[in-house]
């Protein structure tokens, strides 16, 4: 599968970042284990770059068929770097049009963070197959069903403020979203990685299609 087409299939993607690799590395694991296939590492601490970095070696080693990407990416200088460590995909919190332009030319998915319609159409316009919706907790799922009417055909991700709850999948992706990313919620104990593994599997078995 294409990356887009791998963010469709396993659209619950664990959004997460620690200083420590290892314990990245047992998090990415019990996340692996749950069924994620799609994961996006953050660009949050000093030393994000090297975490990442033995994260993807980790990956190839130990998850095969992981798409591992970064997000929270604000320069093209640092797409570019977290690409050569490796990243199958990279996020923005906002729309870059530098960063989306180092991604096209090095192949792999740009999802740009958006909020209103003319920020979507924009980033679309720009070579983005797929947008993210942020925060998801302010906007909520009204908003991204009354998104559906202009734009029907537009790949939505939402991050920030998606439970990880049956309930709550349910509402995001009956109002419409592709995929959504699980942050803080999903991680309140990294150190018990079963559970973490347990709620991710019960996730996947919920059918989200309309």
């Amino acid at each position: 599968m294409t990356p887009i087409e791998t963010l469709l299939a396993y659209p619950l993607v664990p959004v997460f970042y620690h200083a420590d690799a290892e314990t990245c590395k047992t998090v990415l694991q019990a996340t692996y284990d749950g069924g994620v296939r799609v994961f996006e590492f953050t660009n949050r601490g000093e030393n994000a770059l090297e975490v990442f970095s033995e994260l993807v070696s980790y990956a190839r080693q130990n998850c095969p068929g992981l798409l591992l990407g970064i997000g929270t990416i604000a320069t093209p200088e640092s797409a570019q770097q977290f690409i050569d460590a490796g990243a199958g995909f990279v996020v923005q919190p906002f729309t870059t049009p530098a960063v989306g332009e180092v991604c096209r030319k090095n192949g792999i998915p740009w999802i740009p963070g958006t909020m209103t319609v003319t920020e979507i159409h924009q980033a679309t316009v720009l070579g983005a197959e797929v947008v993210k919706i942020f925060p998801g907790n302010v906007l909520g799922s009204a908003y991204v069903k009354a998104l559906r009417g202009p734009l029907p055909k537009v790949k939505i991700m939402v991050t920030g403020g998606v439970e990880p709850t049956e309930a709550s999948i349910r509402e995001w992706f009956s109002a419409g979203v592709n995929a959504v990313g699980l942050g803080s919620q999903l991680f309140k104990n990294t150190g018990q990685p079963e559970s973490i593994t347990q709620t991710l599997a019960a996730l996947f078995r919920i059918n989200l299609k309309p």
